[in-house]
């Protein structure tokens, strides 16, 4: 297992979040923890239900962190590892009303970004054997987009732009409002910085053929057909790093994979996943 660390942004990002979060939830107290003796130390635990990979830990660290600096936390797992029904991940201590008021915001992160970490794994392990790697897209939660793909890399899958400020991705309508897709590219070529790079999407093997001949180096095949994706990987021939998107699913990503593209990239990673079920519990 690689450790995936955050990069200085997502740090940042992270801190700012988790404020926005908690008084989302708080805002001038928490009522019912009051109910609690301010001195009451206690002791709890968190409990995956449901098999999964653990994602997150940085944010349930900070959660907890925030609303009480002395609490301490002690991870059983590590992150980006897997877990099983019912077995314990972290325990936690320190001042109960704390632990209370922190526990439905920590498990929010914890169970939003265990789902992303957990669908990617899946769609890793389906294409292992092939040079692939599966790619994440723009269709993240609002608010969420790093922490998210973040949790992407560490299911093992890989980032695409973060948004649409650090690479052109030229799509139909770019190519349409352009007039073509050799006019778009050399308007992108113009424009692109040394930290930026170029994808141009085609949607049929003349449009491709069309890419190449520009001297496209990454093109993206939308929703195409198996057999029109094998053409273009043979029509290619290594000349561009192709990457497929459009009807994927866990159950057909290997053939895509089995193809010879390079990439596949999946809005399901991040747009389509099931809160994973955990639960704290006092001890």
């Amino acid at each position: 297992m690689i450790e995936i660390t955050l990069n200085d942004t997502e740090r940042e990002e992270l801190s700012q979040h988790i404020l926005l979060a908690l008084n989302e939830d708080i805002r001038n107290g928490d009522i019912t923890a009051t109910l609690i003796d301010s001195l009451q130390e206690s002791k709890a635990e968190i409990i995956t239900r449901e098999k999964a990979i653990i994602c997150g830990q940085e944010w349930v660290n900070a959660v907890f962190k925030h609303i009480d600096p002395s609490c301490n936390l002690h991870w059983l797992v590590k992150e980006g590892e897997q877990v099983n029904p019912n077995q314990s991940i972290v325990t936690i201590t320190g001042k109960a009303r704390a632990l209370l008021t922190a526990e439905r915001t920590a498990l929010n992160y914890l169970q939003t970004l265990s789902a992303v970490a957990t669908k990617t794994h899946q769609y890793v392990d389906a294409i292992k054997g092939y040079s692939c790697s599966i790619v994440d897209t723009r269709k993240t939660i609002p608010g969420l987009r790093l922490a998210q793909k973040y949790a992407v890399r560490v299911g093992g899958g890989v980032n695409h732009r973060i948004g649409l400020y650090d690479a052109f991705l030229i799509k139909e309508n770019h190519i349409s409002a352009a007039g073509s897709i050799t006019a778009a590219f050399a308007k992108a070529k113009q424009l692109v910085q040394a930290d930026q790079w170029i994808e141009v999407e085609v949607e049929t093997l003349n449009e491709l053929k069309e890419a190449l001949s520009a001297g496209v180096k990454m093109i993206l095949l939308d929703n195409m057909s198996i057999d029109t994706i094998t053409d273009a990987v043979t029509l290619a021939q290594g000349q561009a790093t192709l990457e497929i998107s459009g009807g994927v699913t866990i159950e057909n990503v290997r053939t895509y994979a089995a193809t010879g593209v390079q990439r596949i990239s999946i809005g399901t990673l991040t747009k389509d996943i099931k809160a994973i079920d955990f639960s704290m519990r006092f001890k």
